[in-house]
């Protein structure tokens, strides 16, 4: 068996990811979609069953004769948590491995408390989560977390993080390897926000995902696939400069930035200083749509501003749609009303002719969304699978015993 899987894990890995993409969940739709003979595709499918990752489902709808059983990702041979770790919040999603949520929770944190103590929250909210769903800390094969600031990927090591004292070359993997015996994935959290809000907009191959809340970031997804550069850097918007503005410092180190003048955190500190009582992004979109006139109008300046960088975004990547989330993109009648006026103004014709501008429509549930897809993404491909292989192998030796 293990011989087998090595030899075909490529292969095993594109029918596994088919069945669970719902883009093929019969042999014969399998057969259609990879090109592979149905004789090929029934040894794959039957060597996936016998592992115990594939499980036969309910008859398929048919035209005439005997309908072909469907087929499904056995739900029991793990579970997946997804982490969407915020400055302010985080919020934590297991669910099984066909996707079906298993429980969640949603609180309130300090990122700048360093990472010994938030991550400690979170394994300390898992396990309550695995606790009241039945599942053990050994069912967990997989852990997705996003992180607000930049991230070497391959090492899952946040690199500099402006808004994150305290986590810089911090291995937020090396804390968990101990406690689950599963692969950590860590990432930008708009990185993953961009990804699920890219799974639930049939048709568009190129998005560009941006967050306006305590600070600005861009989530960039190129023909399909998320894109990270070539150090993990793209999409980092909120350190671009913004002409006329050299004298207002930001937290990087630098001055003039897009964040220093146009994000939530920006626009508390402009408020404040004008006599508002605002504390936070919430505040600022409160006040704003209970009709405070100052604080509408610093909302459509923010729009003016973030409108500029993105108009060149735009014709740089020319994408079929941007997507705007965090807590200001609640105030749309602003701010994307003039982010919408400024891009389709002065970016390239070419570039806007079919681009739709628009709000999030899973909102603050992007980010788990995308870290959930993110970690069945590993554990389903080539590399992954391996893994997950052995995984329901033990599984099913440990139901045998």
């Amino acid at each position: 068996m293990a011989a087998v899987d090595l030899r075909h894990q490529e292969a095993l890995s594109e029918v596994v990811a088919l069945v669970a993409a719902g883009t093929a969940g019969t042999r014969s739709a399998l057969a259609g979609a990879t090109g592979m003979s149905r004789a090929t595709v029934s040894q794959r499918v039957d060597t996936l069953i016998a592992a115990g990752l594939l499980l036969d489902g309910e008859p398929a709808v048919a035209a005439r004769g005997r309908p072909p059983l469907t087929l499904r990702l056995n739900p029991r041979i793990g579970a997946v948590c997804a982490v969407d770790l915020g400055a302010t919040h985080c919020r934590i999603r297991l669910a099984d491995l066909g996707g079906e949520p298993l429980g969640e929770t949603v609180a309130t944190i300090a990122v700048a408390d360093g990472p010994e103590a938030v991550l400690s929250w979170v394994d300390a909210r898992l396990r309550e989560l695995l606790a009241r769903a039945g599942r053990a800390p050994a069912e967990v094969c997989a852990i997705s977390m996003g992180v607000p600031g930049p991230v070497d990927f391959a090492t899952g090591t946040p690199v500099r993080p402006p808004i994150m004292p305290g986590w810089d070359g911090y291995p937020i993997p090396s804390f968990f390897a101990g406690r689950y015996d599963a692969p950590v994935l860590v990432d930008n959290d708009v990185n993953l926000m961009a990804l699920g809000e890219f799974a639930h907009r049939p048709g568009v191959r190129h998005l560009l995902y941006v967050k306006v809340g305590t600070g600005i970031g861009c989530g960039i997804v190129s023909d399909g696939a998320l894109h990270r550069g070539a150090a993990g850097a793209a999409g980092d918007i909120g350190h671009v400069r913004v002409p006329g503005h050299e004298d207002v410092p930001c937290h990087c180190g630098n001055t003039g930035c897009i964040e220093a003048v146009a994000s939530g955190g920006a626009l508390v500190a402009t408020l404040r200083a004008a006599g508002c009582e605002v504390a936070s992004t919430r505040d600022v979109v409160r006040i704003a749509g209970e009709g405070n006139a100052l604080a509408r109008r610093q909302v459509r300046l923010a729009g003016q501003r973030l409108g500029e960088v993105l108009a060149t975004a735009v014709s740089f990547h020319n994408p079929d749609l941007i997507v705007l989330g965090g807590s200001l993109a609640e105030l749309h009648e602003d701010l994307l009303a003039e982010i919408r006026g400024v891009v389709y103004r002065r970016a390239l014709p070419l570039a806007t002719r079919s681009l739709a501008i628009e709000t999030s429509l899973l909102g603050g549930r992007a980010g788990v969304e995308g870290a959930g897809r993110l970690a069945l993404g590993h554990l389903l491909s080539g590399s992954g699978l391996a893994g997950l292989l052995r995984r329901s192998t033990r599984s099913a030796r440990g139901a045998g015993d």
